[in-house]
């Protein structure tokens, strides 16, 4: 199966199967949804959606933040990975936000990557979760999903030449989406340690499944 054949069945079948995918994050604005995805680096969304709601009750705005300390705040998100970091981002985050961003969430992955706590990946999710622009964040599904499927070889090493790749070959209109559905396949079938192939439907696409059961199936249909 050549490249092009690849990604056009990869689209088209979560194009029919999935069309609305979203992240499993909980939140109303962008304000929350960049400090959830701030506290879920390294930590489940699960975990996330416990907190946040005390977190996003009593600080509200950047300036609630901005105008808190790492005792008050820190009670909140000590049951997160790294609280101890992540506290201290957060509110460098809040005061950057008042000062320099005039209150909002700045648009730009060039300007997001400014607030602590905020590296590319945060970035890309924020500006496409939010505003649809076509950036792909590559966390460990995302990686992992690419990859074995191949629509990303397997040289590619880091998250951002995974990320090159994608968006290179998803048409703009869809990279947005493509993050969700990468992200959600990765977490309930093409797990880390044995994926679900049996119950994965994508298996004709996928190089992984050739390469792993691909004999055994062609000997199968023989019998």
């Amino acid at each position: 199966m050549l490249k092009k054949e690849r990604y056009e069945a990869f689209i088209n079948y979560f194009s029919e199967h999935m069309p609305v995918a979203e992240t499993e994050l909980q939140y109303e604005n962008p304000f929350q949804l960049l400090i959830a995805v701030v506290l879920s680096a390294q930590c489940t969304d699960k975990r996330i959606n416990l907190v946040t709601p005390a977190l996003f009750r009593d600080f509200p705005t950047p300036a609630h933040l901005a105008a808190s300390n790492f005792d008050e705040l820190f009670p909140y998100i000590k049951s997160v990975s790294y609280p101890n970091n992540k506290t201290k981002h957060l509110l460098g985050l809040g005061k950057m936000l008042v000062e320099d961003f005039g209150g909002e969430v700045p648009e730009t992955v060039a300007d997001l990557i400014k607030l602590p706590g905020v590296g590319r990946k945060t970035a890309n999710v924020i500006t496409s979760v939010v505003w649809n622009q076509p950036n792909m964040a590559v966390d460990t599904h995302v990686f992992r999903v690419s990859r074995r499927l191949g629509l990303v070889p397997m040289t590619a090493k880091t998250p951002l030449e995974v990320e090159k790749h994608l968006v290179r070959n998803i048409p703009k209109q869809y990279i947005h989406v493509a993050h969700h559905w990468l992200i959600l396949h990765g977490r309930y079938i093409c797990l880390a340690r044995k994926p679900k192939c049996e119950e994965c439907p994508i298996t004709p696409i996928c190089k992984y499944f050739e390469k792993h059961y691909g004999k055994a199936v062609v000997e199968n249909n023989k019998d």
